[in-house]
């Protein structure tokens, strides 16, 4: 079967995407990407971020594209503070070191895509 083609049709209605286990409360769907259908060139997922979330920070080998669709989210970007609202966007470039954080008081929901698709193994997290 050629690679563009999915179960005959040239394109692919994701129903369910994979929510990534977590222990932090945040909401994980990815909708393509390693977990989901093995694609290694792209990850895209719908995420909610609870009020307080922060992670670790980090030095990925792929570029991140983030949307906002509600709330705030802050950025920590090579030690420059940048927070998105609603309906703003950012690119990130790999090999960037950053942090990402919501200190507010309401959940931000927003869509990240990963070029390539992310892995644990390529975002080098840092120790907390």
């Amino acid at each position: 079967m050629p690679k563009d083609s999915f179960m005959g049709k040239k394109y692919q209605i994701q129903k369910s995407p994979f929510v990534v286990p977590t222990t932090d409360d945040k909401l994980i769907e990815e909708h393509f990407g390693r977990a989901t259908d093995g694609n290694t060139k792209v990850s895209i997922a719908h995420m909610v971020a609870p009020p307080g979330w922060s992670e670790p920070f980090q030095t990925p080998e792929f570029d991140e594209y983030t949307y906002i669709i509600k709330g705030r989210k802050q950025f920590i970007i090579e030690g420059e503070k940048v927070v998105l609202e609603s309906g703003q966007s950012i690119k990130i470039e790999k090999n960037t070191r950053i942090q990402y954080a919501n200190p507010f008081d309401e959940p931000c929901e927003y869509i990240a895509i990963c070029l390539p698709a992310f892995s644990i193994e390529s975002v080098h997290r840092e120790e907390l």
